[in-house]
């Protein structure tokens, strides 16, 4: 949601930036993204890396890394990382989150330093060191599927890291999975909604082979998927609206309307799933799909 969930945009480098979203802190959406949102999807994360035996030595390069939670968990496996994002702010909680895991390690066992995070724009340069292996692993965990144009947008990145790795190296991307096992779904249509009244897009509804389209047009080969449960919990009602709009998906939707109203819709659209004891929850079911490089 993507990115993000997904999910800020990810936009090609010739892309015209997007309008800034009314009454958005980037640095407070940022934070509710890594105490809030990001969490959800780590079963995702550890489904992925559980199967593609994500272990010590392994070279994982993250696109629209966020805050840094998957690449952190990489890290206790040993794994050496490389995160990549356009949302500076969000680079920035992933630094500290990587450096303080560093502090932690063992000063007999070091890791290998905090790893290295750069702007989207700089990607080529997280190949460029002499001696540089290439990458075993790129991920791309933003769930595809919710942005107007995040099958075109993701392209370009995908084939600017393709080179940094070697032949039939595994590049994992991660969507949606059918709409009737996400309960997200009926919240994350507010924001259609709202962006269909005045015509501007924003958000779509997931299609069955969004993963499979991202793929060809990156020129990777399919070869393999699955399915993992990520419930959405929250400790209330206020919280889940936080979280919910630092994914960025609601971003057209206020530029649309304005934030008070999305606020006041997302909050009528999560009523069925709060608990009587304030608490919201709402099952989802997300989608992967392992793919190889040429």
């Amino acid at each position: 949601m993507t990115r993000t969930l997904t999910q800020h945009d990810q936009r090609p480098s010739n892309a015209a930036p997007a309008a800034p979203v009314p009454g958005a802190d980037a640095g407070g959406r940022a934070r509710d993204w890594a105490e809030i949102q990001e969490r959800m999807l780590v079963p995702l994360y550890e489904a992925v890396y559980e199967r593609l035996e994500v272990r010590a030595g392994t070279r994982v390069l993250g696109l629209g890394c966020g805050t840094g939670l998957a690449l952190l968990l990489a890290t206790t496996r040993g794994a050496r990382v490389t995160g990549v994002d356009s949302d500076t702010a969000r680079l920035a909680l992933a630094r500290e989150r990587l450096a303080a895991s560093a502090d932690h390690e063992s000063a007999a066992a070091p890791a290998e330093g905090a790893g290295t995070l750069l702007p989207e724009e700089r990607m080529a340069d997280a190949g460029t060191e002499p001696g540089r292996a290439p990458y075993d692993l790129i991920t791309a965990f933003q769930p595809i599927g919710s942005a107007a144009d995040d099958v075109r947008e993701l392209t370009p990145a995908l084939r600017t890291a393709i080179p940094l790795a070697g032949h039939g190296t595994p590049v994992v991307l991660a969507g949606w999975g059918p709409p009737e096992r996400c309960a997200t779904d009926a919240v994350l249509r507010v924001a259609g909604r709202l962006t269909d009244r005045l015509r501007k897009g924003g958000w779509r509804p997931a299609h069955r082979d969004d993963l499979e389209e991202v793929a060809a047009r990156a020129g990777l080969r399919p070869d393999g998927s699955g399915r993992v449960a990520c419930p959405f919990g929250y400790a209330d009602q206020d919280s889940a609206v936080r979280g919910l709009l630092s994914t960025g998906v609601f971003d057209g939707a206020i530029r649309a309307t304005d934030r008070r109203q999305v606020e006041k819709e997302i909050g009528e659209a999560l009523h069925p799933h709060l608990r009587r004891d304030g608490t919201v929850w709402m099952p989802n079911v997300f989608r992967y799909l392992i793919a190889r490089t040429p």
